[in-house]
Formats: structure tokens, C-alpha cells, sequence
């Protein structure tokens, strides 16, 4: 731990001074004649916004210029360990086509004795339900009459996925050592679910070990540029991460193992006086978990370095706001949490991050109404020269795009840019990250400020089912889900050329994509199979994994049809064979 409070201390010492450097020469720029309140109000948001940046970019950094650990040996691991799937109105073919994978991967390895599996399903349509019991009995036979799978079904599914993992703890964790924690669309190597459980029998006072998850199977433009990130980009950050972190990780919720003494004695979580979307249960219950597993003295720990670790994402911008949206209101719950009793100080850090990652889309689109306001006032506005004004917009381009134009150096002399097809297409990858990054940031922060403005005036956003196979977006449905971001987009444009003419410039990049978002959400969501650009290790070498999980997929799915059970859906009881 002592490495990650210097580490911590330093990246926070350096990140204060950047952003204050950066407020101070756009004090200089707007209040070159003098300053007001307003003025005062604008460095203000500007130091609040452009800190996160700067963490941010600190993170990808320290990620860069420092080396992974080496990955373990597989062996076999004493402990007994449950693989947790909660599944809520998910795909049962796909789902426990996973299942079946990941057992038949840890059966070549000799040690599937030591891992049992257990559907957990919260489905509230009674047809999802229906099939699970089908498919339940399918996988039943995958595994050869072999006791290790168990599915229940809840009736009711208090607490959402927190509550459905509550209550396996409550019912059955006494059972085992430990857990691996899964959603409905993870997939995990049965090398790297031995490793996870090797380190934990290695480590008694290790709680939680986190992989990072790499996207797979995405089909459209917007599905592979995050797939893209996940594999090239994300690592370096999660490495960041990780030397802040020390023993008090992060937690994402999935594919994760934890000891289950240790979660079930920490983790029970409260549910917060009053009603959503400020009250009721913890949506983003994953953050707190790790912070109550590190106030029990337990180390929950970040392993980047392990492979393995997949997952699947959103097809079009649309369903990834759906999904934003509930984080967004589980994130301002924390704001009720910061003040618990002995909480770890980094763990009230990572919840105002958390808080921050959401508050700072409202906190930019407030910069620019209040710039606007400022320059149609007489003698204000932006007054410092032109060249300060562009040092100042190069400052924060290079602290966004400095990480990953070092990630793409890195890997061109480690050789790791073979994994995307070679550092050509690596870097021609990377430059059209930027740009779609670029185009549909406006267009994030306009669904995350609504998001924003909704929990904070009542608006309870629930847990809608993730519908990840969701895919291409007519221009019609695009429009049904963005026209508000057009019609704002020209509202502002137009007060803009009214009031303050000299800002139009530097709000048109921001501008321009709000103004064609059912374009941009319609073009992204396009399958682009045929795309030479955003290639991953994982569709160059297919894992045997991914491999075996298509493969089961394809033959369920053309005997679909046939498959027929009268198998009893019990909305208590667990069921084993």
C-alpha cells in the first residue's frame, strides 16, 4: 500500500497543478481588463471540469510508462468456488451456451470438481422464464448428469442484482470459499477462472480480485469502436488504476471472484430512507461493495495483466444511454454514502469520481451558457489574445489524446500492435477512435446532463433489461430518441449568433454532431463487418473459449425449435442434479 499512497499523492499533486495552471490562464483570457463574479463563476467550472481531465489522462499515463506483472501458472485451486449468473429477461441460448462453454473449458483442464455453477434469475416475463426452464434442462445434458449447476428463479426480485446475489449468499454461500461473479453476456477462459482462484487460496486476507473485461462479438460501428477500447485502450488505464488503488480496487459487478466470508460478513448493503431515484436500493452497488470490503480490511485488487475476461456491449448509442442512465442515477446515490462511518478515505475519493463522472457533462454545458451569457455582456467575454486562447484548447487536446498516442507508440515497440493487424492499422485504428470519440461526446453529454437533471428532480430511471443484441437504428427512431439534443443544439447556436458572435467558433465543434445526432446515432449503429479498422487480438486469434461459446450457440440455435420441457420453474427453491 505504501507504493499507492505515493503514487496517489503524486498524480493528485500533479493533476491540482495542471487544471489550476490551466484555470489560471483562462482567468487571464476572460477577465484581461478586470474580473466580475460571473468571470469568477467560470473559472470556477472550468477548474471543476478540467481536473477530472486531467486525472483522467494522469491515469492513462502511469498505465503507459509502467510494466504489467507477470501472468501466474494455472493450477488447481483448493478452494470450492460458485460461478454466479443472475440473469433478468436475458437471452437463455446465449446465456447458458456461456455456461456450457466455460464448464467445458475448466473440464479440459481437470478441475471442473472444483467450480459449480448456479443460474440466478430475477426474469419477470413469464415467456423469458418459460425458456430458461427449457434451456436449463439443455444445458443439464451438457454437463452429463454431472451435480454441479443449480437455477432458481426468484418471484421477486428485491434489490435487483445486488439482492439476487444477496440471497444466494444468504441460502447457499456457506457452501463455498468463494464466488465468481458474473452477468448474463460474461464469458471467462477456464485458465483465467483457475488463476483467479489460485491467488485467492494464495492470499486469505485477499477479498475481491477484479479482471478487466474485454468487449466481443460487437457487429456495428458504434459496438466495435467500444470493443476497440476495451482491448487496446482500456488496460493501460485499468493499470493506472490499479497502482492508485493498491488494495482497495475497484469493483465493476461482474467477472470478478470474491472470498464469500468475507462478502457476505462486509457487503450487506443498506437500503437508503426514501424513494428512487435519491432513495430506495443501491444501483451502482458494485463501488460500495468494494469500499465495505476494504473498510473489513480486506484487499480487493485489480488484475489488468489477466486475459480471459470477456464480456459483451451495446450495438447503437441509444441502448448505451439506456444503460448510462441507470449508472448515472447509482452513481449520485453515492453522494448519501461519502459521510459513512469508517469508510478508507481512497474509497470516498472513488465515489466522488463516480459522482464527478456524471455531474461533469452538466458542469461543461453550464461553461458554455455561462461564456455565452459573458460575451454578450458589453466588454466581457473572451478578451485575452488569440494564441492564448488556442494554448490553452491544445493543453486540454493533448491531456485527452497524449495517453493514447503513447498507448500506440508502446505496443509499436513491444509488438503488441500485432493484436489490431500491425501498427498501420493500429494507428489509422487509434486516429478513428479519436475522431468518433470527438463527433459523439457532445451528443454523451447531452444524454448524461438529462440524466443528471432527472435524478436530481425525482425521476426514477429503474433497471430496465439490457437488450444487447438491439443493433441497427433507422434514421426515424434515431431522430424519436435525439430530436431534444437537435432542437437544443439550435437553440444555442442561435443565442449564440444573436449575443455572442465571437464564440460561435469555438462552439460549433460541439455544435455541429448535436445538430446531426439522429444521423450519427443512425450511422454508428450500422454493422460494419466489412471494416478493416478496430481490429482486436480476440478476431485475429480467436481465444478457444469464444470459439467453443459460438459453436454451442450455433447448435442450440438450429435445434431451437425442437427443444421442449416440461422442467418446473420454482420461484424459491434451488435446483440441483
Amino acid at each position: 500500500m505504501h507504493r499507492a499512497y505515493i503514487v496517489r499523492t503524486s498524480a493528485l499533486i500533479v493533476s491540482l497543478t495542471l487544471s489550476l495552471a490551466g484555470s489560471w490562464m483562462f482567468a487571464g483570457f476572460i477577465a484581461a481588463d478586470g474580473s466580475s463574479a460571473l468571470d469568477w463563476v467560470r473559472v470556477t467550472l472550468f477548474f471543476a471540469s478540467s481536473f477530472w481531465l486531467v486525472w483522467g489522462g494522469i491515469t492513462g499515463l502511469l498505465g503507459v510508462m509502467t510494466t504489467f506483472p507477470a501472468a501466474r501458472l494455472v493450477g488447481r485451486p483448493k478452494g470450492l468456488t460458485a460461478i454466479l449468473i443472475p440473469v433478468h429477461n436475458e437471452d437463455p441460448v446465449a446465456t447458458f451456451s456461456r455456461v456450457a462453454a466455460m464448464n467445458r473449458s475448466l473440464t479440459l483442464l481437470g478441475i471442473a470438481d472444483r467450480f459449480h455453477f448456479a443460474v440466478l434469475s430475477d426474469s419477470t416475463s413469464l415467456e423469458v422464464a418459460a425458456a430458461e426452464a427449457v434451456w436449463f434442462e439443455r444445458l443439464l445434458r451438457e454437463f452429463n448428469g454431472e451435480p454441479r449447476l443449480f437455477y432458481r428463479r426468484r418471484e421477486r426480485n428485491t434489490g435487483k442484482k445486488a439482492g439476487n446475489i444477496q440471497d444466494f449468499m444468504v441460502r447457499s454461500g456457506g457452501a463455498y470459499d468463494y464466488a465468481l461473479i458474473l452477468d448474463a453476456d460474461s464469458l471467462m477462459d477456464g485458465a483465467t477462472i483457475a488463476d483467479m482462484a489460485c491467488r485467492m487460496d494464495a492470499d486469505e486476507r485477499l477479498g475481491l480480485l477484479q479482471t478487466v473485461p474485454q468487449v466481443i462479438h460487437a457487429k456495428s460501428l458504434f459496438g466495435r469502436l467500444m470493443q476497440f477500447s476495451s482491448a487496446y485502450l482500456a488496460p493501460y488505464f485499468a493499470r493506472g488504476s490499479e497502482l492508485m488503488a493498491g488494495n482497495e480496487g475497484p469493483y465493476w459487478g461482474h467477472n470478478a471472484i470474491v472470498r464469500v466470508p468475507a462478502f457476505a460478513a462486509c457487503c450487506g448493503l443498506p437500503e437508503l430512507s426514501g424513494k428512487p431515484p435519491s432513495g430506495g436500493h443501491i444501483l451502482s452497488h458494485d463501488y460500495v461493495e468494494a469500499a465495505l470490503l476494504a473498510r473489513g480490511d480486506w484487499k480487493v485488487q485489480l488484475a489488468p495483466e489477466l486475459g480471459g475476461s470477456f464480456e459483451e456491449g451495446p450495438e447503437n448509442l441509444v441502448e448505451y444511454a439506456k444503460r448510462d442512465r441507470r449508472w448515472c442515477q447509482g452513481n449520485l446515490q453515492h453522494r448519501r454514502i461519502l459521510l459513512a462511518p469508517g469508510l478508507r478515505l481512497w474509497s470516498r475519493f472513488i465515489f466522488v469520481q463516480g459522482i464527478m463522472a456524471y455531474l461533469a457533462s452538466p458542469l461543461w454545458l453550464l461553461l458554455v451558457a455561462t461564456s455565452i451569457l459573458a460575451t454578450a455582456l458589453p466588454d466581457r467575454g473572451l478578451r485575452g489574445s488569440e494564441a492564448g486562447i488556442w494554448m490553452l484548447a491544445v493543453a486540454v487536446g493533448t491531456t485527452l489524446l497524449l495517453p493514447k498516442l503513447l498507448i500506440l507508440i508502446r505496443n509499436a515497440l513491444t509488438g503488441q500492435n500485432a493484436g489490431a493487424g500491425g501498427t498501420l492499422r493500429a494507428t489509422l485504428s487509434v486516429l478513428g477512435e479519436i475522431v468518433l470519440s470527438t463527433l459523439l461526446a457532445p451528443l454523451l453529454l447531452c444524454f448524461q446532463s438529462r440524466a443528471v437533471f432527472q435524478v436530481l428532480f425525482g425521476m426514477d430511471g429503474g433497471w430496465p433489461a439490457t437488450k444487447r443484441s438491439e443493433g441497427e437504428i433507422g434514421v426515424d427512431d434515431a431522430f424519436a430518441a435525439s430530436w431534444w439534443i437537435m432542437l437544443f443544439a439550435g437553440m444555442v447556436v442561435a443565442i449564440t449568433l444573436t449575443y455572442s458572435p465571437r464564440l460561435l467558433p469555438w462552439l460549433l465543434p460541439v455544435a455541429i454532431p448535436a445538430l446531426v445526432a439522429p444521423l450519427l446515432i443512425s450511422w454508428t449503429s450500422r454493422s460494419t463487418n466489412k471494416l478493416l479498422l478496430f481490429r482486436t487480438p480476440v478476431e485475429l486469434n480467436t481465444p478457444a473459449i469464444v470459439t467453443t461459446q459460438e459453436q454451442i450457440f450455433a447448435r442450440w440455435t438450429a435445434t431451437e425449435g425442437d427443444e421442449r420441457s416440461q422442467f418446473p420453474i420454482d420461484g424459491t427453491s434451488y435446483v440441483r442434479v
